[in-house]
């Protein structure tokens, strides 16, 4: 694999992997236009968000079968094609019951593009070099905060939020044509993965079984819900509660992103010093720390937007750092199973992104204090797991590929 090659393959799943944030970061300054024209709060807005996590983790549980079984490029043809039809009933949606109900198909098209990208990262690239490819994908991840709510934004005052769905509409079109033209396939079919109900679950059990897949998937989903309950509620804190613009709100979401996705790039340099295990539980503990402090200070009114925003900031940080190492664990044991591995992992995660969601949406508060207690709770929770599961899954990695992250490297040549 050439230098260039590689690049290419990490841009490509990188927009892959993007395309369900960006459905979802696009739209969030468009949340007072949708409640606005439907005559409802902000709250019945999220509602719609809430559909789509919803939509999304089901996805999951379609995709990984269908792409052991037909390989990856078949159904993530038809996941794209069914997230443009749905992008566009968004865009002509006549009621918020319509658009919550759209919302959670076009996430149903979008989780193949997330499933498959992850098991790509497994066919394509060497176990040792998944947590830095992943890693990578989040860079490229990381042009959806930068760059969607500021354009959303620009977008809902210019044309209105329904535009916003035909640009998502005109972007999965665009990433389709590269995928058929310029992705080539990396999983030949296999046609003993059988598609009935029993076996289905069969393989998932099997994958469950894992002790260093159960322990990093569910432990590191737990933690990594807190990124979507500050999704959820930013619009609530910063539109309504401080009362900033929609611009303001669209750049400050930017920068903060920074922490999840920017400060991710720095595991390699703590795995010179820690082991991978060792990084995940060291950042979800700073977490909670943090969570605990952010709790107190709002308490006692230290924090104004500025101190609000630092705390979210290390939060996000600490996740950033946590998620892409947490992931390359996850996926390390397996090989024939890694669409099924994938859209396990992709379920846990986005599923309990769905009940965090929804869980901040009923506080109905334009404050951060569900938001501070909400990822307090899900770090507290995540070291539980990680703890529980810490000895089974040590056992588990001497049993398979170690994974060292600072021997990651970018190939010089052609192999």
């Amino acid at each position: 694999m050439t230098k260039q090659h590689y690049y290419f393959l990490i841009l490509v799943l990188g927009a892959m992997t993007a395309l369900a944030p960006f459905s979802i970061d696009m739209y969030l300054p468009g949340f007072p236009g949708i409640a606005k024209s439907f005559g409802i709060d902000i709250a019945h807005v999220s509602l719609s968000l809430s559909s789509f996590f919803i939509g999304i983790s089901l996805g999951q549980i379609l995709y990984g079968p269908l792409i052991d079984r037909f390989g990856r490029k078949p159904p993530l043809y038809g996941g794209l094609v069914l997230y443009l039809l749905a992008s566009l009933g968004c865009s002509l949606s006549p009621s918020i019951g319509m658009l919550i109900v759209l919302r959670f198909f076009q996430a149903l098209g979008s989780c193949s593009a997330g499933v498959v990208s992850l098991a790509m990262v497994r066919d394509l690239f060497p176990v040792k070099d998944n947590a830095k490819v992943i890693s990578l994908l989040l860079l490229v991840l990381g042009a959806s905060p930068l760059v969607a709510p500021s354009a959303g934004g620009l977008i809902a005052a210019s044309l209105g939020w329904r535009a916003i769905f035909l640009v998502l509409l005109l972007i999965a079109s665009i990433l389709l044509i590269v995928v058929i033209f310029f992705l080539r396939e990396s999983h030949k079919p296999d046609k003993t993965v059988s598609l009935k109900p029993r076996p289905i679950i069969q393989r998932f059990w099997h994958v469950l079984r894992v002790p260093q897949f159960y322990t990093y998937a569910i432990g590191g989903g737990i933690a990594y819900s807190g990124l979507f309950t500050y999704v959820s509620d930013s619009p609530s804190i910063y539109l309504v509660g401080y009362g900033i613009s929609h611009k303001t709100y669209g750049w400050l979401f930017a920068a903060l992103s920074i922490g999840f996705f920017g400060v991710s790039q720095s595991n390699r340099l703590f795995s010179k010093y820690w082991k991978p295990e060792k990084i995940v539980f060291g950042c979800v503990t700073c977490m909670l720390l943090a969570s605990l402090f952010f709790i107190f200070g709002l308490e006692q009114g230290w924090f104004g937007i500025v101190g609000v925003s630092i705390m979210i900031f290390v939060l996000l940080s600490c996740l950033g750092t946590a998620n892409p190492v947490a992931a390359a664990l996850s996926m390390a044991p397996f090989e024939e199973e890694a669409g099924t591995a994938a859209s396990l992992f992709g379920l846990i995660r986005w599923g309990v992104a769905g009940l965090s969601s929804i869980v901040v949406s009923i506080f109905k508060s334009s404050t951060p204090f569900p938001l501070a207690w909400i990822m307090a709770g899900t770090a507290a929770l995540s070291l539980i797991v990680l703890a529980l599961g810490g000895r089974a899954s040590r056992n588990s990695l001497k049993r398979n590929t170690p994974l060292r992250l600072v021997d990651c490297e970018i190939p010089a040549g052609s192999e």
